[in-house]
């Protein structure tokens, strides 16, 4: 089997854990407002949908909810509450290190502008690794399983879709990635991503 040129990680419950509970208990600690609260302004008024399909940039997603919940957000609540529900996955990471000695790695995430450009205040240890190479659907106008984000993203990275391999949690965004021509892995741990990545011989040490 052909090795890819590149490997294309999903970022929450991929290369970390994400807890969707600790994210609002963070944010509502910042703002004062009780969580069940900080969830109807973040998803039931629609404000993170927003944000993650381009609607809404860095200073309009804080504006947006800042109205939503009554109280002001900053870009330090922001990226607070959003790290402290990211949880460091180094078997993840030093597979994408290993990987990356054969081939370009990036990230593809469902997410908004807020959370592409302070990835690395958010989450340090993904640094250097994914510098420059975190791209998010609020760039595109469009989410996974959109087969459409995945050609988008792959003109950008200029990596043909029969040379790239897509690691993702869920079976809907991997079957997307395939449609457009990727391959794909639904990630259910560690060791499934590690024979993955042994099968397309990206774990080979290089020539």
């Amino acid at each position: 089997m052909n090795r890819p040129a590149l490997v294309l990680f999903d970022l929450d419950d991929v290369l970390v854990g994400y807890d969707h509970a600790v994210r609002l208990t963070a944010l509502s600690s910042r703002t004062g407002i009780a969580p069940k609260d900080v969830h109807r302004a973040l998803f039931t008024a629609g404000v993170e949908k927003a944000a993650d399909q381009g609607g809404l940039d860095v200073e309009g997603t804080l504006a947006a909810l800042s109205v939503e919940l009554g109280a002001p957000v900053s870009l330090d609540d922001w990226i607070a509450s959003r790290a402290e529900a990211m949880s460091a996955r180094p078997e993840v990471l030093a597979l994408a290190h290993a990987a990356a000695g054969v081939a370009q790695v990036a990230i593809l995430t469902n997410n908004g502008l807020l959370l592409r450009d302070h990835l690395e205040r958010m989450h340090p240890p993904l640094f250097p690794l994914f510098a420059g190479r975190v791209f998010c659907s609020a760039q595109f106008g469009r989410r996974k399983p959109d087969p459409a984000i995945f050609l988008d993203c792959l003109a950008l990275l200029g990596v043909p879709p029969a040379e790239a391999l897509f690691i993702d949690d869920k079976v809907a965004n991997a079957n997307g990635a395939r449609a457009a021509g990727l391959r794909a892995h639904h990630y259910q741990g560690t060791y499934g991503l590690r024979s993955a990545l042994t099968t397309h011989r990206l774990l080979e040490l290089p020539a």
